[in-house]
């Protein structure tokens, strides 16, 4: 008897084995892509787009590399789903994430081919996980309670973050500038008011923070170019319509008076429109949108700065930075809320003009204006920067703190270790191998320093057999270092992220054991 065939006929189906085999090789080759990337030794990747212009982007950040990515197979999009969610959470930790979720099923690989069922695996993987985390908890410290010991705390972790990325150099000045920034959110983890200006030009050294609100425009011609105690109307509506536009539609005239009667018309629409501006009492208007001449005109004269175009993003952070509300009418002055800051000025930076709002409102807004040699550099020294403020931010609320290097890798593999040998029956296998994935990290951080992985990691087990060790990997000397002397930490809450995603992560590839593959749409012939 013929079985009539489910699917359609490009469909196609992977059943057991081979689907399980298909989950493990398309993760196991994302964990090698961005392997090379881990630790302070880690290399860029280059990536370059297909669409118009050919962008090329250098980066060594995990979740940046795999966003950039168009993959097919479905286990390793899992795998770059961690990732986004490991950054947009806390930031850091997105390559990490990732490499231990490919070395947990290289190890339940292994285990699937001694005929270990992939459910007992799993169990184990779980008990493991509980088991890591609660060794990690065991081992934090929090000086939240000490301001000094805090703020130190925050700018080993700010450098430890850093130190893996471009801007590893003068990781001591970005690693200040990061605390600086992250301690005026006085706890908030709303990074808006925090704005990173980059400019072209200059070394990175030079980048700084101001405190205040750093808008990229030029002032107009005949405008107040420094304006004490500012009231801001932030605006987002047309000031453009002081010209004839009737699109699709025709106006016929019969003599050229009747054309300077529609634009005078037009011209006393909008001069009562800038008249209803002026009522709201303010000395500085900001539009989202074209300002044309002769409105700009008549807010010279009345002495007000009129400020054009400035993009959606930065009317939204001015409005939230000073006070104020986006407004687009203007019939009641009343219901609409000013934006207040003590100094208006314009300043150079670099051969830009720009303009400076300080005193603002908001008291914890600032800028952060990026120097580098050029627009790759600066693009890469943000996303830098970005992860350590975010890790910062999320620090300043969970404030327990680990060591680094490699440190609670071992921890963790130690206590996994130990609860192996005291479990019966198969789970135990799977246990042991949670370890061995664990131990995957520092050995790919030894490797990647161009280090002897192997002669690192065995003296490293050796050392973590003493309960009140902080031994990790110095790549620097290239040996077994005291993380706390080397002042290397890290957030706790970053390392039980990448814990506990890699293996749901894992876990739910594991399941796995059909990949159906649905028909592509075909395009109809609309001949």
């Amino acid at each position: 008897m013929t079985v009539e065939r489910l699917l359609k006929d490009e469909a196609t189906e992977e059943k057991g084995d081979r689907a399980r085999m298909a989950s493990f090789v398309g993760s196991m080759a994302i964990a090698d892509l961005v392997k090379t990337t881990l630790g302070p030794k880690g290399m860029d990747k280059i990536l370059q787009s297909t669409g118009r212009g050919h962008n090329v982007t250098v980066t060594n950040d995990g979740a940046t590399i795999l966003k950039s990515l168009h993959i097919d197979n479905p286990a390793a999009k899992v795998l770059i789903d961690i990732s986004k969610v490991q950054d947009d959470e806390v930031g850091d930790g997105t390559t990490s994430v990732v490499v231990l979720a490919g070395e947990l099923l290289r190890e339940a690989e292994k285990l699937v081919n001694k005929k270990i069922h992939p459910m007992t695996i799993i169990a184990g993987y779980r008990l493991a996980a509980e088991c890591a985390r609660n060794a990690l908890l065991q081992k934090t410290k929090d000086n939240k309670q000490d301001p000094d010991k805090f703020k130190s705390d925050l700018m080993k972790i700010a450098m430890t973050t850093l130190s893996s990325k471009i801007l590893s150099r003068d990781k001591e000045q970005f690693a200040k500038l990061a605390v600086d920034a992250v301690l005026r959110l006085k706890g908030s983890t709303n990074l808006e008011s925090i704005h990173i200006i980059k400019k072209a030009g200059g070394s990175l050294k030079e980048s700084f923070l101001d405190e205040g609100f750093i808008l990229d425009k030029k002032i107009g011609i005949g405008q107040p170019k420094h304006i004490e105690n500012a009231k801001i109307l932030v605006a987002n509506t047309a000031m453009d319509t002081d010209k004839v536009k009737i699109y699709g539609a025709r106006v016929r005239v019969d003599s050229m008076a009747k054309v300077a009667e529609i634009e005078g018309a037009e011209k006393e629409k909008m001069r009562e429109k800038v008249q209803k501006i002026i009522a709201h009492g303010v000395n500085c208007f900001v539009n989202r949108q074209l300002i044309y001449n002769f409105p700009e005109e008549l807010f010279a004269d009345a002495g007000i700065l009129a400020i054009e175009h400035a993009d959606f993003e930065g009317i939204e952070r001015l409005a939230l930075v000073t006070g104020g509300e986006i407004a687009s009418t203007f019939d009641n002055p009343e219901s609409v809320k000013l934006g207040h800051c003590k100094l208006i000025e314009e300043i150079m930076i670099g051969e830009d003009k720009l303009i400076h709002f300080s005193g603002v409102e908001m008291g914890q807004a600032c800028t952060i204006v990026l120097r580098g040699a050029s627009s790759h550099v600066l693009d890469e020294a943000e996303r830098s920067l970005h992860d350590a403020l975010c890790v910062l931010s999320q620090t300043v609320n969970d404030s327990r703190v680990l060591l680094g290097g490699g440190w609670p890798e071992m921890v963790m593999a130690k206590e996994v270790d130990d609860l192996a040998r005291k479990t019966p029956g198969k789970k135990s296998h799977a246990i042991e191998a949670f370890s061995h994935a664990l131990q995957a990290i520092p050995t790919i951080i030894a490797d990647n320093a161009g280090l002897d992985s192997a002669e690192l990691i065995s003296q490293l087990r050796a050392e973590h057999h003493n309960d009140t060790t902080n031994a990790g990997i110095d790549v620097v000397s290239g040996g077994v270092g005291d993380m706390e002397k080397l002042g290397i930490s890290e957030s706790f809450k970053v390392k039980q992220g990448v814990l506990l995603s890699a293996t749901e992560a894992a876990e739910m590839i594991l399941r796995v054991d059909e990949i159906i593959t649905c028909a592509p749409r075909k395009r109809e012939n609309r001949m």
